[in-house]
């Protein structure tokens, strides 16, 4: 008697609970693609700034646009984040916080901080 498979079934995303742990590494690895794309753009505003006082008015000029603004935010949140997911990583590889209670309640720390640390990178950008 052959054997029949089942077919697959949709797998919808929205109503998987993902544990803490893991929405922690998905925003670690988000933040650190955020942090790739768009590296070049601090890099480009410093590097006009320092050539030439027309390159320091260009960047000036460019800066006071809003979508300028929003993407230096998200990336100085990127990096914000990314670092203190990364040394909470570093802090388990030395077997800090490797316990389950532990490392859920700093996964769930960070993921309460990382709204606060996006609001302070829109403070220091638009200030």
């Amino acid at each position: 008697m052959p054997i029949t498979r089942q077919p697959h079934r949709f797998l919808d995303l929205r109503r998987i609970r993902f544990p803490v742990n893991a929405l922690l590494s998905i925003s670690h690895r988000v933040s650190g693609m955020g942090l790739v794309l768009l590296l070049p753009l601090p890099i480009y505003l410093f590097d006009s700034a320092v050539h030439s006082p027309q390159g320091f008015n260009a960047a000036q000029a460019l800066l006071a646009q809003g979508w300028v603004r929003l993407a230096l935010t998200l990336f100085l949140w990127g990096l914000l984040h990314h670092l203190a997911s990364g040394l909470r990583c570093l802090l388990i590889d030395l077997d800090i916080g490797v316990e389950l209670k532990s490392a859920l309640g700093s996964a769930r720390a960070l993921l309460w901080l990382s709204p606060l640390l996006l609001l302070f990178s829109a403070w220091v950008v638009c200030a």
